[in-house]
């Protein structure tokens, strides 16, 4: 019973971190790859170290041979001259040159195959790393993409949108109510400032009267007495 408790909590702790992991996968995955172009950047450094290294051998290895070819001529002047003993000192110094010499090849081959794998693996790392780059931009978007779902999915957000689509229509309403109320306002003023103007002239007689004045009640209301009687 209690392995049975343990192998459950394993069981659980395991399927926690794999949850923690998915819901923080684009963030791992962004710091992993910073990671791996740092490690592509120091891997660079490693093939410029290692070119100047070699650069620096070949520069060692030609001075060994033109010193091996000085010390041949002086050595053979010296065997010409009858000085056995300094043309013997000459040749053990070329012996030495000789076995640098050598040495420096080597190394030289083994820089070479060195910064031919390097700059292998430099382009391969870059190959895979621009692949990974341009997945990161893909994950993100996608989640980007499955967060904007997942809120359009959402009964609350739907009705966001729906109150906001209503608040909007009657704002929009009201705005043209505003407009229209404007509008028949300023007809409205200008007819009666023209109203005014017309009431003015006519009172004051020019043109037509607009109705019937006074005067004119009271010659109706005579012709109608004088007609009784």
């Amino acid at each position: 019973m209690f392995n049975s408790i343990l192998t459950l909590i394993r069981g659980r702790a395991y399927d926690a971190e794999q949850a923690f992991i998915d819901r923080n996968a684009v963030p791992l995955l962004a710091q992993q790859i910073r990671d791996a172009a740092a490690a592509i950047q120091s891997a660079r450094r490693a093939v410029a170290i290692a070119v100047a290294q070699n650069e620096q051998e070949k520069s060692r290895y030609s001075a060994i041979i033109d010193r091996i070819a000085d010390l041949e001529t002086r050595a053979v002047a010296a065997l010409q001259k009858g000085s056995d003993e300094l043309a013997r000192e000459g040749a053990e110094a070329i012996a030495q040159l000789e076995a640098e010499r050598d040495a420096s090849e080597k190394a030289q081959a083994q820089f070479t195959q060195t910064i031919g794998k390097l700059k292998a693996t430099v382009r391969a790392s870059e190959a895979r790393l621009q692949e990974l780059q341009r997945g990161e931009r893909l994950a993100r978007a996608t989640a980007q993409t499955q967060k904007l779902s997942v809120a359009c999915d959402d009964n609350s957000g739907l009705a966001t949108l729906d109150d906001a689509e209503e608040t909007l229509a009657r704002l929009q309403a009201y705005q043209n109510r505003c407009e229209v109320a404007a509008s028949v306002m300023k007809e409205m003023d200008a007819a009666s400032r023209q109203a005014t103007i017309v009431e003015k002239l006519a009172n004051a007689g020019f043109g037509a009267p607009l109705g019937p004045s006074a005067d004119d009640v009271l010659a109706r209301l005579r012709d109608r007495m004088n007609s009784a009687a």
